[in-house]
């Protein structure tokens, strides 16, 4: 897969407070395996190559609102997601309460976010981008190849990947500027993606080698 501003975009998926902030409610199911892939600064390293090598930058956010409280089935990480009011807002057409929550973006990234070029598009309600209008936007501006990251690796990131690339894309995913879910019972949710990675995207690469490739 070759990496070139004039067709490939970096897409970054939920680079929030609740799933990178040690504050935020999934931290004590993500926290460690944020820990040892450096995601945190791995993320920081993608924004920051794609802004200075004129790469477009691409927010799919995550977002759950008071209506959505009234979902009446779900799978077990809904469930969580809801009871503990992740990525919550109070109301979809209202800012307040947001900044600094946990479904604001991380301090750091707000540079990269805020600076009027990236492109943050609706939030996907469940995984993946079926909800929302980021293959819209990638269409509308030709991109036809993505660089993808952000969080949480088995799920949303693994979600994206497969319908991006139903979708026709060319997909390389960033290994360790992503970080997935440790239970007790349901099991390593990063390790469980690493395997399908390798399976499905066009390429798996370390923040190493996506820097370089978008610096070359």
């Amino acid at each position: 897969m070759e990496i070139n501003k004039k067709d490939t975009a970096v897409v970054v998926i939920d680079p929030q407070n609740d799933v990178l902030s040690e504050t935020g409610v999934s931290w004590g199911l993500v926290g460690d395996s944020v820990k040892e892939n450096n995601t945190v600064e791995n993320i920081a390293r993608l924004f920051r190559a794609a802004k200075d090598g004129g790469f477009g930058v691409f927010i799919s956010p995550h977002y759950l609102y008071p209506a959505d409280q009234a979902w009446r089935f779900g799978g077990a990480v809904e469930r969580m997601m809801l009871e503990s009011k992740e990525f919550f807002r109070h109301d979809p057409l209202s800012l307040d309460g947001l900044p600094g929550s946990g479904a604001d973006w991380l301090d750091s990234y707000k540079p990269f976010i805020e600076d009027g070029k990236a492109i943050v598009v609706s939030p996907h309600k469940v995984w993946g981008p079926q909800t929302n209008d980021l293959v819209l936007q990638l269409r509308k501006r030709r991109v036809d190849k993505i660089v993808l990251a952000g969080m949480l690796a088995n799920l949303c990131v693994e979600s994206h990947l497969r319908e991006l690339i139903e979708q026709g894309f060319e997909v390389a995913v960033v290994k360790d500027a992503t970080a997935g879910p440790r239970h007790p019972q349901l099991g390593d949710g990063y390790q469980a993606a690493l395997v399908n990675y390798k399976f499905i995207a066009n390429a798996v690469l370390t923040t190493d080698e996506a820097v370089n490739a978008m610096q070359a």
